[in-house]
Formats: C-alpha cells, structure tokens, sequence
C-alpha cells in the first residue's frame, strides 16, 4: 500500500537458556552426561507502522522496570531482559522520531510480560488496543488464578484501557490484516501488512528464532501452550509467504532483527 512505512523498534534483549528457544539443543550424552549450556541473547521489538489513515504501535514491550521487582523472580531468572530500563518504549520511539502520544492505534500481539509490558502508557486514553479474545480471557485466567500460565502479569493489561477485541482475523486498515495464530498463546495475534517495501507476515512468537520456522526445529514445551495449533499456524504463514514472496517477522531473533532494521 502506498505511504505506508514500517520501523523496528529496538526494546533490548532478553538472556536465557537456549533451550528454550530450540528444544534439546543442549542435551546430555552417555559419552558427555555434562555439556556447557548454551546461554544467549535474543531480541526484543516492537514494530511501528505509519499508515496513511493512522499510526499503529504492534506490541508494547517490556515494563522497564523487569529487572527492579516488576517480574516475579523466577521469570528473570530464566528471560532476563537487564536492559528493559534503558530500552524502554519512549527511548525506542524517540530513535526513529516519534512519542508515545503519536500512537493512535496498539495491537497486542499476546499478552506475555516481555510484549504486554508498556501498556501503562495507553491507560486513561482513547488509543483502542487490539488483542484476541481467546487472549485476553486466557491472560486473566492466568494472572488471577492458579491455572494457565505464568508469563501473564496482571499489572501490565488490568488497566483502564481501551480494549477492541478481536474474533477473529479481520482487516485493522487497508493493508493490514490480522491474524489468528494461536499454538504458543491460545490467542496469539498476527498480520499479514502490504508495505511499500513488500508484504511483510507478523508471525512474532509462533517461531522464536529463524531456526523454529526455517527448519522446523521445536521451540522447548514450555513456550507451547498448543502444539497442534502451532504446527497449524506456521503451515498458514508458510503458506501465505509462497503466495505473497513475504517477509516473515519471528519474535526473537537478533540476527533477523538486526539485518532487518531500516530495510521493511
């Protein structure tokens, strides 16, 4: 679509355990019953879309206070995001030239604690922000009882916020269209934008690193909430890529990310 720009936003990175992005990349043998782990860095991004119509936030990050007490222990321990503060969602806007109040419109890709984390910024405001159903229902369940999963903090979405929930895929304006992919979160939102510079496929978080999409290597299970849904979501974005000649976004790969940057 004419006049429609994208820019990567650099929110830091995020340091853990390889295995969790690539399920058994590290595993004992007889032979060596103690290999080294492999511990790595991985990126964190948010993209921003000037749209002839309106500008477009996808994913918020981080709160910058991850390191400080905002997550729970365990969970920095295992995605330490040290940098969160010094890479916060006004500092990564700033760097191509816009504020927070430029915003008109947020989707949130899903709900997680490293993409939901600046939601602060919208609360008390008319910018409508975009999420699932299946998501936002699956995030409460989360935080609020012992059930779902723990990568769900309550203090980033229970906010007074503007939520337009979608139910499915749906057109958000001409050129982008959303879509559902659930398999890492039941929710899980991504898009198909048409880009002056191409077509670009949001995939985010249903493949971490190129390696889960590109060769068909696992993420580990504990970033899969459905693995059938997820085999189903990357056969959709496989699918429009072959038709399209599309970019395909992942949601955590610094070498993606970094060859990326000022190109889309």
């Amino acid at each position: 679509m004419t006049g429609m720009e994208l820019q990567l936003l650099d929110r830091g990175t995020i340091r853990s355990d390889l295995n969790f992005a690539l399920d058994g990349a590290v595993t004992a043998t007889y032979s060596d019953r103690s290999p080294d782990l492999e511990y790595g860095e991985y990126a964190v991004w948010n993209l921003l879309v000037d749209h002839p119509e309106a500008t477009v936030l996808w994913d918020t990050g981080s709160h910058p206070d991850a390191a400080d007490g905002h997550w729970p222990d365990s969970l920095f321990e295992a995605f330490a995001h040290v940098d969160a503060d010094e890479r916060d969602l006004e500092t990564a806007l700033a760097d191509v030239g816009y504020d927070v109040s430029d915003i008109d419109i947020v989707v949130q890709s899903h709900l997680h604690l490293d993409h939901a984390g600046g939601l602060y910024h919208f609360a008390g405001t008319e910018v409508p922000v975009y999420v699932h159903r299946r998501e936002l229902e699956h995030a409460y369940l989360s935080a609020k009882s012992d059930a779902g999963d723990t990568a769900y903090l309550a203090a980033d979405f229970d906010l007074d916020l503007n939520w337009e929930v979608v139910h499915g895929e749906r057109q958000l304006l001409p050129g982008i269209e959303l879509l559902h992919l659930p398999g890492h979160t039941p929710g899980q939102l991504g898009a198909a934008i048409e880009a002056d510079s191409g077509t670009v496929l949001i995939g985010g978080d249903v493949a971490f690193l190129a390696e889960n999409y590109e060769a068909g290597r696992a993420m580990g299970s504990s970033l899969i909430h459905d693995s059938q849904a997820l085999a189903e979501s990357i056969r959709t974005l496989k699918d429009r890529e072959r038709r399209t000649d599309a970019t395909v976004l992942y949601g955590h790969d610094s070498d993606q990310i970094e060859r990326l940057r000022g190109t889309l």
